[in-house]
């Protein structure tokens, strides 16, 4: 178990298929569902595009799709009407793309999404974020370009999807970020509603807000973590953790817990060797203003990047991503444990 002041990452399972990183990790239909990513570091190494689902009751892995087509590493994922993984994005081994690929789950079949008639795709996507705003809309942010080129900001996208007639379309927003790639969002409620903060990603500590919506505008359903919020409230209470907000990281993971947003590891965009972490920070909304608070860890075999966490039944999930040396991946599934 690897350790820090007062938390810690419990292995639960290990298995060679969980065994990548920039990869996509879903809860649907009380299974996480991984796909895509790389199975090393190397420049030259193509995507995988095979769909394995882990049982968290069972503590088994299997694979439900083998690679068929749709390769993917550095997309991002949304899970509509508990059915459809939808794929939005990523590197396929020669191209960054925007297309919309989506795993029915119900069929077991991929499906190919078209292009709706009003459709304003980006050139490409890579390391950017998808967060479900409806069954119908997501809020896309990412530095869009093609292989040579990266805009020098980031653009925000509303992304349509239509799982009746398999058809998407985007429409560029006109308020836009700092460049970021490899950053993290966060959908929170505010008094007003909601607003989808975005941080990671560039050289600051800075957040952005890359959408706001009023009441009744969002309809994403909250899990319930009732355990782990208490748990999370007592954490920041204690003294073990400083006042400090993660500067300059990216490739970390990032999930909202009740009030709280928990995020984990990553890489600094610091020019040392050593660049992989594995501090573990807290955003607490419950104050005005929020604050983040981190805490620090002393095992270096815990350091990750490009992994993912996954909240399901009042557990945090620690899945995949790169060891300490950003190379070599991890098979093992962990659990956020906080005495």
């Amino acid at each position: 178990m690897a350790t820090g002041s007062s938390w810690a990452w419990k292995p639960i399972a290990r298995d060679a298929l969980l065994a990548r990183g920039y990869h996509s990790c879903d809860v649907v239909r009380g299974k996480l569902l991984l796909f895509g990513g790389l199975k090393s570091g190397e420049l030259k190494e193509p995507p995988l595009g095979d769909v394995v689902a882990f049982d968290p009751t069972l503590l088994t892995a299997a694979t439900v799709a083998p690679n068929s087509g749709y390769q993917r590493s550095r997309h991002d994922t949304a899970v509509l009407a508990d059915r459809w993984l939808c794929v939005v994005g990523g590197w396929d081994g020669a191209h960054r793309v925007s297309a919309v690929c989506c795993w029915d789950t119900e069929q077991g079949q991929w499906e190919r999404w078209a292009e709706g008639p009003s459709n304003d795709p980006p050139v490409g996507l890579s390391s950017h974020t998808c967060t479900k705003v409806s069954e119908h809309e997501l809020r896309v942010v990412g530095r869009e370009g093609g292989l040579r080129t990266q805009r020098r900001f980031a653009s925000i996208y509303t992304l349509r999807v239509n799982p009746a007639t398999k058809t998407y379309w985007y429409k560029e927003e006109e308020s836009r970020t700092a460049s970021r790639a490899g950053h993290s969002a966060m959908l929170l409620r505010n008094a007003g509603g909601y607003q989808l903060m975005v941080f990671g990603g560039r050289d600051s500590s800075d957040c952005e807000v890359a959408g706001r919506w009023g009441k009744g505008k969002i309809h994403v359903e909250s899990i319930h973590a009732p355990k782990l919020t208490e748990q999370l409230s007592r954490l920041v209470g204690s003294e073990n953790g400083s006042r400090q907000a993660p500067k300059g990281l990216r490739h970390q993971s990032c999930t909202v817990v009740g009030p709280f947003v928990v995020a984990f590891g990553g890489e600094t965009l610091t020019k040392g060797r050593d660049t992989v972490c594995n501090d573990l920070y807290v955003y607490d909304t419950r104050c005005s203003p929020p604050s983040w608070f981190r805490f620090p860890c002393s095992d270096r075999g815990q350091k990750r990047v490009g992994h993912r966490t996954c909240l399901w039944n009042d557990k945090l999930y620690l899945v995949g991503g790169f060891g300490p040396d950003g190379k070599t991946p991890c098979p093992e599934i962990c659990v956020l444990e906080i005495p």
